[in-house]
């Protein structure tokens, strides 16, 4: 099994993709700590887990409360071993409309929750991969990541910070041999889709949605849980600072696709698409 020996931690990992991430982490041979806030979705999955063999235990927290998330971590370290594995997958995306309209709270608690959830998460953890020089973090991104999402600005804002973030992360820790990755699920059937689909707001402002629905364009959360095993494993590490994307054929990338990909510095956000060096040369000019 590819994560024996890792903790992961999965955040939203009461349904949908998260769920579907812890499951195949546990299966793949992890000791997963869900976390959400929602206590007894994450509970049912962690019996579930428990009953098919697995090691879970569930973490009830709000990712947005930085305090409650430093004593979470601390309580994973006790009670199921240092975290090599962290994967945030907690997102919101309810502030659906023009700017002009939408409520400008609804609006900031996506990015909150997409961002600053992925952060605190990720200052929780990597202190102690440092020290022991061994981790992986997957933050999900997705949607509005590298292209424009009407009428979804907050989620498509925080999902492309998001992508940003977990480039800085990485180069702030190279040569630590802690290595994060960005991950496109795809477009999933979720509770959060069905917001979109059923909402007053999505339905008047999200006609895409439906009809990508309508056209088969369902993607099984289950490409998201194998993607992220195998970048835990290791297979994917010299795509560190990427994102990866489970709905467009990543599981079946070899080598030469990987490399194909560093050598024209694809998955990632860029100037005008220049290489890192003269990107940052440029931004530094125009400063």
């Amino acid at each position: 099994m590819k994560l024996v020996g890792d903790v992961a931690v999965v955040t939203g990992a009461g349904r949908g993709i998260g769920r579907a991430i812890a499951e195949a982490q546990a299966e793949a041979g992890a000791k997963v700590a869900l976390l959400s806030r929602t206590a007894a979705e994450i509970e049912a999955v962690a019996a579930a887990i428990v009953a098919s063999g697995g090691d879970a235990r569930a973490y009830a927290v709000d990712v947005v409360d930085h305090d409650a998330v430093d004593k979470t971590f601390a309580a994973i370290e006790r009670e199921l071993g240092p975290v090599s594995l962290l994967t945030n997958n907690a997102g919101a995306f309810f502030g659906i409309g023009p700017i002009w309209s939408v409520d400008p709270e609804t609006w900031w608690r996506d990015v909150e929750t997409n961002i600053r959830g992925a952060f605190h998460c990720c200052r929780a953890a990597a202190p102690g991969m440092i020290a022991r020089r061994r981790g992986r973090i997957i933050n999900l991104a997705g949607g509005g990541a590298a292209t424009s999402f009407p009428n979804g600005s907050g989620y498509a804002t925080s999902k492309a910070g998001l992508l940003r973030f977990t480039e800085c992360v990485n180069d702030t820790l190279a040569g630590a041999g802690v290595l994060a990755f960005a991950m496109d699920p795809g477009l999933v059937r979720t509770a959060m889709t069905e917001h979109q689909l059923n909402s007053e707001a999505g339905r008047a402002y999200l006609d895409a949605i439906p009809k990508l629905f309508a056209a088969g364009v369902n993607v099984p959360p289950t490409l998201a849980a194998r993607l992220s095993v195998e970048i835990g494993s290791g297979r994917f590490d010299k795509l560190a600072g990427r994102m990866l994307m489970a709905a467009r054929g990543d599981l079946d990338l070899d080598e030469a696709g990987v490399d194909a990909i560093v050598a024209a510095d694809l998955r990632t956000l860029r100037v005008n698409g220049l290489p890192p060096d003269a990107a940052r040369a440029a931004t530094e000019r125009s400063g």
